[in-house]
């Protein structure tokens, strides 16, 4: 019969996931290795966990429950062999990060591989996405998260980490957005002076943008905020693309400060409407409540917490 914890892991991913391939692909076995597993769950317990159907697989009210309490068992066994196995408080183990692209690509990745080069025990998976991510459902240790938590998070204090149940939110510097454009583009078209101006000129469109952002581009001065319409010839949904197409000048675009830094000092893009400040984003660090904080976490969330918190 298989290993019991084995197959509770197994079952969870299964559930996380929706099929057996599914999760036969992610932990290299295959999918009769995982019916395998599902199937001596079963036995054991005396009751189906999984509704089976040829396309996709649902859980029965009791394998929902039963998912809750092995997902609960798996991380005190987690946490037990990370007590056991961080000696000296060592970092070592896998480090699961998510992160909005523009930020992780340009920024994270630099940290994440100066961390590893300090911790030879320590391994990343690095996942960089846009779309919303809960921590604990898709089993991350940090997620960076753009926006207001509209509520995700209960009683926010400003400047101050946030808890609740089960996540804790570190506010992190403003995610500010500057308005820049290449040399090439400015030489063409000219150089706007207010943000009015921006009406004439090609403004590079983000897609992913939604809400009062995806429909103009807020700037404010002495305490008074212009939006401008941002509609726009050329909207992509990967700011990486956006940014090339700046740099080539065809367009002004809306870059987060830090991922354009480097193109501002070398002159390959110019920062417009330097008395104006635009568009800044809530941004905040997520992970879950632990009773004990791996040092592999704590290590790495120090740092970024040195270069980024709303505080420093």
């Amino acid at each position: 019969m298989p290993d019991r914890l084995e197959s509770m892991s197994v079952f969870v991913r299964v559930a996380e996931l929706g099929s057996f391939s599914a999760a036969a692909t992610v932990l290299a076995i295959s999918p009769q290795m995982v019916a395998k597993h599902i199937e001596a769950l079963e036995k054991r317990l005396g009751t189906r966990l999984i509704h089976r159907t040829t396309r996709r697989h649902s859980l029965t009210d009791f394998g929902r429950q039963y998912r809750d309490r092995c997902k609960a068992i798996l991380a005190d066994v987690a946490d037990a062999e990370a007590q056991a196995s961080e000696t000296g408080s060592e970092p070592r183990g896998l480090l699961r990060i998510n992160a909005p692209v523009t930020f992780g690509a340009q920024v994270l990745v630099p940290l994440v591989t100066a961390y590893l080069r300090a911790h030879p025990q320590v391994t990343c998976d690095l996942v960089l996405s846009d779309r919303y991510v809960d921590p604990i459902e898709e089993g991350f240790d940090l997620v960076f998260r753009i926006g207001p938590l509209s509520g995700q998070l209960s009683g926010p204090l400003a400047g101050q980490s946030t808890q609740t149940h089960a996540l804790l939110a570190h506010p992190l510097t403003p995610y500010r957005l500057v308005a820049c454009a290449a040399p090439a583009y400015l030489a063409e078209h000219g150089t706007p002076e207010t943000p009015e101006d921006l009406r004439n000129h090609e403004c590079l469109g983000f897609s992913p943008w939604s809400g009062a952002l995806g429909r103009e581009w807020p700037f404010s001065k002495g305490g008074e905020t212009v939006g401008v319409p941002s509609a726009s010839r050329l909207s992509i949904n990967d700011w990486r693309a956006i940014h090339q197409a700046a740099l080539d000048g065809f367009g002004i675009t809306l870059g987060y400060e830090s991922a354009v830094a480097d193109d501002l000092t070398s002159g390959r893009l110019v920062r417009l409407l330097p008395d104006y400040e635009g568009p800044a984003r809530p941004f905040h660090l997520l992970h879950a409540r632990e009773r004990r904080m791996r040092a592999t976490l704590s290590g790495f969330l120090a740092r970024i917490l040195a270069r980024f918190s709303a505080k420093s």
